[in-house]
């Protein structure tokens, strides 16, 4: 049996603080009315859930706030004018026509240890809408004040987690991974204190939903059957057509997340904090907060700041995610069957396909990482020798990839290189097509290297945002390898490394 959701948190004297925290939302200031900025058509089918899901929540309004970037190709295939966004639209100084602004609830498992409550802190979701390609999508406002999930922090954000993760998640959507993504980020006028004082941001979140693992572990803990049910059917309909029931959900999440997992290995992504409020069913990757790329391949290699213990480690990331759809198994059991010894062996057995799923996924993501499209018996062990010899040269791991497709990686695995090299190149005599071709579509030249993010925080926090736009604008084409990013394929010098990335909170 699997670890299980901790106890009852969503209970009556969390219920009475909840209450208590929304009266108190009442002494904010509240927006003026519903505005004709942003003209989108919603259709906010999460919040016609039962009410204990959510908190209704208006974002608290800013200063002045003021745009810094609309992403005018996603705001399009959201079906928005991107002309007619404003920064008091996805500040909380106006309220978009058709908008229900919520706060979500749920609870989560944090470093392995049960949260239990948890819930949107410093986020509201405005609403619903029907993208062009008929995919019902969430648009999220972070950083947009106090909510009654926010357990004493002040529902903001700054400016340098909000630029990190509007560069990374459409950096990832650029390299074909589920994700999250970024439909604008904008400046508060206001100051956020942290450790020093700080410039205040927004990020507005596009998502296919916000249903987390902690989603339901919210309500499994509080043994409400009939909130997980109608959760589990709300998802299923949401984004796991023709499944069917809580079982059915518990397979596709685990397949969904087989094969995301498979992708971060593949690009060498950290997420840095994997609890399992920041696992979604949908499958798409959640919550950018210490989250970086490798440079130098070290399969032990952590950046989070929180992370002392290396339990979110690049190598332990596969591990994890199974430990997170184990604990999703648990608050699922209830509805699986009326017999929970049935019910657990199904659960059991939905589990036990996420090893193959993976082993599956990320044997294919590899072997298009060095020229083979038809993955056959071998192949895993003369990939992971590469890995082998990568880690003992402190090879670049974006680097050595691309240049397989180039043409020559010895100069960055100088260790066993000439062994692997000639059963390579005898593998790849066997496999029709063209090598170098499968590599520079499966290889991106450029990722979001953690030295130029934080270049691009600092500048901007100075006022000049010309290095994010630029970092956008070269990241936005990974697989292209120009004259113009020439640069940013290049790995930190000794005193830029970056060591340790930190949460946005």
């Amino acid at each position: 049996m699997w670890a299980q959701s901790g106890s009852r948190d969503v209970s009556a004297s969390s219920q009475t603080g909840t209450s208590s925290a929304r009266a108190r939302m009442l002494d904010k200031p509240r927006p003026g009315p519903h505005m004709p900025d942003m003209r989108a058509t919603f259709d906010n089918s999460y919040s016609r859930l039962p009410a204990r899901l959510f908190s209704p929540q208006t974002p608290v309004p800013v200063a002045a706030p003021a745009l810094v970037t609309v992403n005018a190709p996603l705001a399009r295939e959201l079906g928005i004018d991107p002309g007619s966004i404003t920064a008091e639209a996805l500040s909380g100084n106006a309220i978009p026509e058709g908008a229900t602004p919520i706060a979500q609830l749920y609870a989560g498992h944090q470093f392995g240890n049960w949260a239990g409550q948890l819930g949107d802190g410093r986020a509201v979701l405005l609403g619903e809408v029907i993208d062009t390609h008929g995919n019902r999508r969430d648009i999220q406002l972070k950083g947009s004040g106090r909510t009654p999930y926010s357990r004493g922090g002040d529902g903001r954000a700054w400016l340098g987690p909000v630029l990190r993760e509007y560069v990374v998640s459409e950096a990832m959507a650029a390299l074909g991974i589920p994700t999250t993504r970024a439909l604008a980020a904008l400046t508060t006028g206001e100051t956020v204190y942290r450790e020093t004082p700080l410039p205040g941001a927004i990020l507005a979140r596009v998502a296919a939903s916000h249903i987390r693992v902690g989603t339901f572990q919210a309500l499994a803990s509080a043994g409400d059957t009939g909130g997980l049910q109608a959760l589990t059917d709300h998802a299923l309909a949401r984004h796991a057509a023709g499944a069917e029931g809580a079982l059915g959900l518990l397979e596709h999440t685990v397949a969904a997340q087989a094969r995301l997992i498979a992708d971060w290995m593949a690009v060498g992504f950290i997420h840095g904090v994997m609890n399992t409020d920041n696992m979604t069913v949908s499958g798409e990757t959640i919550d950018y907060g210490p989250c970086a790329f490798m440079d130098a391949y070290h399969p032990a290699t952590v950046f989070s700041s929180i992370d002392r213990g290396g339990r979110y480690a690049f190598q332990n990331q596969p591990d994890i995610a199974l430990w997170n759809l184990a604990q999703l198994a648990s608050a699922l059991v209830p509805l699986i069957d009326p017999d929970q010894e049935a019910a657990v062996a199904a659960a059991t057995d939905a589990l036990d396909r996420f090893a193959p799923a993976f082993r599956a996924a990320w044997r294919a993501r590899f072997a298009a990482k060095i020229g083979i499209a038809t993955p056959r018996d071998g192949d895993a062990e003369l990939i992971v020798r590469l890995l082998k010899s990568m880690s003992a040269s402190g090879a670049d791991f974006t680097n050595t990839f691309r240049a397989l497709a180039e043409g020559d990686a010895s100069a960055h695995v100088t260790e066993g290189w000439d062994d692997w090299a000639a059963d390579w190149q005898a593998r790849l005599a066997r496999e029709p097509g063209d090598p170098a071709a499968i590599m520079r579509a499966a290889n991106p030249a450029v990722i979001p290297r953690n030295h130029r993010i934080e270049q691009m925080i600092e500048a901007a926090v100075a006022g000049d945002f010309a290095p994010f736009h630029r970092l956008n604008a070269v990241l936005a084409t990974p697989f292209e390898a120009t004259p113009d990013s020439a640069d940013y394929t290049r790995p930190p010098e000794p005193g830029e490394v970056v060591r340790q990335t930190f949460c946005g909170t």
